[in-house]
C-alpha cells in the first residue's frame, strides 16, 4: 500500500488550483459558447501533456434528448441590467444576474414578491420576485401576465445565486418575459420597500437564442481497456471554481500523473457537461469497456471557509465494488495528519463516507450498470453563487483527495492479485458488518458477492459469485427520470410523478436504485434490498412511482 501513497505524492494541487484558475474565467452554462471554449482550453492542456484525446462532442438544439433529457437551448447572454432608486445592478457585476436561458425583454414596474399562492393574483402588469421553487414560478408568472421574472435564494448574503431555467424550443412557446437573479441582500431591500409603499424596478435583458451550439465531449484514454473512468462535469457559472472547475482540473493532474502506469486496467478521463453531457456519452462508446467510474465534483472545498467535510458516495449495492472501498482506505490514509494522545492517526479534515446518493454524473454510470463511486466537499456555503471563487478552495482538501483519487488508480491497477483481493474481501465484510449493526439483512450479501464477481471479471481476482436470480423489471428508457422530459410525453403521470419525488429527495434516490435492484431481483427481494442499503423507506410511494413509470412505459414487468 505504501508504495502507491508515495506514488501518489506525484499529485500536486498548485497545478490544479491553476487550472481551476483558468477554467473558472469562463461562464460555463449549458447551451453557450463559453462552456466550449472551457473545454478547448482543457484539451489544450492534454497537448502539453501529450495525452491524446478526442472530441465526442453532440449538440443543444432545443428540441433533441440526451437520452432521457430535452435539449436546452442554444442560449449566449449579451447584457442585463436591474435599476431601482439610486441603485443599479449589471451584468458586469455577475453575469448570473441574468437568469441562464431567460428570452430578452424589457420592463418597468412595481415588484411585487410571491410569498403565498394568491399572491400570483396580483401579478398581472408586475414584476415578481419569488425565492423558491423557480421554475415552475417562472411559468407561472408568464401565465399571470408578469412584465419581468426576478428570483433569489436564501442564504446567498451579497452573491447572485445561480438558477437555470434550461428552456426548451417547445417552452418558448410559453417562456417570454425576461428572467433575472438577486442577491438575498438586494432581495430584502426590495421586500422592505414593497411593503413600505411599493417600489418601482427597471429590467432589461439582452440574449441570443440560437438554433444549435456544441455540447463538448471530450474523452482522453490511456493504455488499453477496462478502464477506470475519471469524469468530472465542466458546466456551470462564472466562476464555479468548486463546482465544478476543481473536479475538471483535478482530472487533468491525474492524467499527467497516472500516464504510462496502466497495469490490468487503463485509465480513462472525461469532461461533460453535467448529466446532459454523460447521457450524450453513454450511447458513442463501448461500455463493456468501461469497468468503473470515479466522478470528481466540487473536490476542493474549504472546511474554514466552505464548512465543508469530505463526503464519499458509494456505490448503490445493486452495482457494489471494491472501488468505494479501495478510495475509502486511501483517504482515510492520506488524510491521517494528525495523532491522538498516544500517537494514533487522526483525520487532518473531516471525512464521512455514505451510502448511494445521487446529484451528479456517476448516477448515469450506475445506471449503466458501471459502479460509479464520488468523492465531494459538502456543503459549501458558495454553492451555486457568484462568491465560489478561487480563493475559496483548500489545497489541503484537493491534496487529499487527489492523492488518494491517484493511489486507487494504481493500486487497482497494479498491486498483486492477492492484495487487490485482500482488499476487496475485507470491505465486502466492513460494508456487510456496518449494515449489519444497523438492522437485520436479507439479501445484501447476495449482491455483494455478484458485485465482487464482476471486480473478478475485469480485474483477473478470484473472489464472489454471480446471482442465480433474474430481475423483473426491464428498464426501457434508461437515463435521469426526468420530469420535463414526462411532461411532453404525458402531463398526468409527470404531474403525479412529480408530487411523489418532491417530497423528499430521497424518495427519488430510492425509486431509482429500485429500479437497478429490480433489474437484478424480483420484486419482493428488490425491496428488501432497498431496506438492507437504506433502512426504512417509503415503500407505498416507491411502489406508485414504478407503477407510473410503468404506466409512461419507461419500465416494463419481464
Amino acid at each position: 500500500m505504501k508504495e502507491f501513497l508515495k506514488a501518489a505524492d506525484k499529485f500536486n494541487p498548485e497545478n490544479v488550483f491553476r487550472d481551476v484558475v483558468e477554467i473558472s474565467k469562463f461562464h460555463r452554462i449549458q447551451g453557450s459558447r463559453d462552456i466550449v471554449k472551457a473545454t478547448e482550453y482543457v484539451a489544450s492542456r492534454l497537448e502539453e501533456l501529450g495525452i491524446d484525446y478526442k472530441f465526442l462532442n453532440d449538440i443543444y438544439d432545443g428540441k433533441s434528448y440526451h437520452l432521457t433529457l430535452p435539449s436546452p437551448i442554444g442560449w449566449e447572454i449579451v447584457e442585463g441590467s436591474l435599476k431601482f432608486k439610486e441603485k443599479e445592478l449589471t451584468t458586469s457585476n455577475s453575469p448570473l444576474l441574468v437568469m441562464a436561458h431567460s428570452p430578452s425583454g424589457e420592463a418597468k414596474g412595481e415588484v411585487i414578491p410571491i410569498f403565498r399562492e394568491e399572491d400570483w393574483e396580483k401579478a398581472d402588469g408586475k414584476i415578481v420576485l419569488v425565492g423558491e421553487d423557480w421554475r415552475e414560478a417562472y411559468r407561472k408568472a408568464n401565465e399571470h401576465g408578469a412584465k419581468a421574472f426576478i428570483a433569489y435564494r436564501k442564504g446567498t448574503g451579497d452573491a447572485f445565486p445561480y438558477i437555470g431555467l434550461f428552456l426548451t424550443k417547445k417552452d418558448l412557446e410559453w417562456a417570454k418575459i425576461p428572467a433575472l437573479t438577486v442577491p438575498e441582500s438586494v432581495a430584502n431591500e426590495l421586500i422592505e420597500k414593497s411593503k413600505k409603499g411599493g417600489v418601482e424596478v427597471e429590467v432589461s435583458v439582452k440574449t441570443e437564442i440560437k438554433d444549435r451550439e456544441t455540447l463538448p465531449l471530450l474523452y482522453a484514454k490511456i493504455g488499453e481497456p477496462p478502464y477506470l473512468l475519471f469524469s468530472a462535469h465542466i458546466c456551470h457559472p462564472k466562476p464555479g471554481a468548486n463546482d465544478n472547475a476543481s473536479g475538471s482540473a483535478m482530472l487533468i493532474e491525474l492524467a499527467r500523473i497516472l500516464k504510462g502506469n496502466e497495469g490490468r486496467i487503463g485509465f480513462a478521463f472525461l469532461w461533460i457537461p453535467e448529466y446532459h453531457g454523460t447521457q450524450a456519452f453513454i450511447p458513442k462508446v463501448n461500455l463493456n469497456e468501461i469497468y468503473a467510474n470515479i466522478n470528481l465534483d466540487m473536490v476542493g472545498g474549504s472546511e474554514d471557509r466552505s464548512n465543508s467535510t469530505i463526503m464519499l458516495v458509494r456505490t448503490p449495492l445493486s452495482r457494489f465494488s471494491l472501488v468505494p472501498g479501495v478510495l475509502e482506505l486511501f483517504l482515510k490514509e492520506v488524510n491521517a495528519e494528525g495523532k491522538s494522545f498516544s500517537g494514533s492517526p487522526l483525520p487532518s479534515v473531516k471525512f464521512k463516507e455514505y451510502p448511494y446518493e445521487m446529484g451528479s454524473d456517476h448516477d448515469i454510470f450506475n445506471f449503466y450498470s458501471i459502479p460509479g463511486v464520488m468523492p465531494i466537499t459538502w456543503p459549501d456555503r458558495y454553492y451555486h453563487t457568484s462568491a465560489d471563487t478561487p480563493e475559496k478552495l483548500s489545497l489541503r482538501t484537493l491534496s487529499i483527495i487527489g492523492r488518494a483519487v491517484v493511489a486507487t488508480g494504481l493500486f487497482i491497477a497494479k498491486a498483486e492479485k492477492e492484495e487487490v483481493e485482500r482488499v476487496a474481501r475485507g470491505f465486502a465484510m466492513k460494508y456487510l458488518g456496518e449494515l449489519s449493526m444497523q438492522r437485520k439483512i436479507e439479501v445484501a450479501e447476495s449482491l455483494v458477492m455478484n458485485g465482487l464477481s464482476r471486480d473478478s471479471g475485469f480485474l483477473g481476482l478470484n473472489v464472489g459469485h454471480e446471482l442465480e436470480s433474474n430481475g423483473w423489471v426491464k428498464w426501457k428508457e434508461k437515463g435521469i427520470i426526468s420530469i420535463k422530459g414526462l411532461e411532453y410525453k404525458n402531463e398526468s403521470i409527470a404531474r403525479r410523478l412529480k408530487e411523489i419525488v418532491e417530497e423528499d429527495r430521497m424518495i427519488n434516490v430510492h425509486l431509482h436504485e429500485y429500479l437497478m435492484l429490480s433489474e437484478l431481483l424480483d420484486n419482493e427481494k428488490a425491496m428488501k434490498a432497498l431496506k438492507d442499503e437504506y433502512g426504512e423507506v417509503k415503500e407505498e410511494k416507491i411502489m406508485r412511482g414504478v407503477e407510473l413509470l410503468e404506466e409512461a412505459k419507461i419500465i416494463e414487468p419481464m
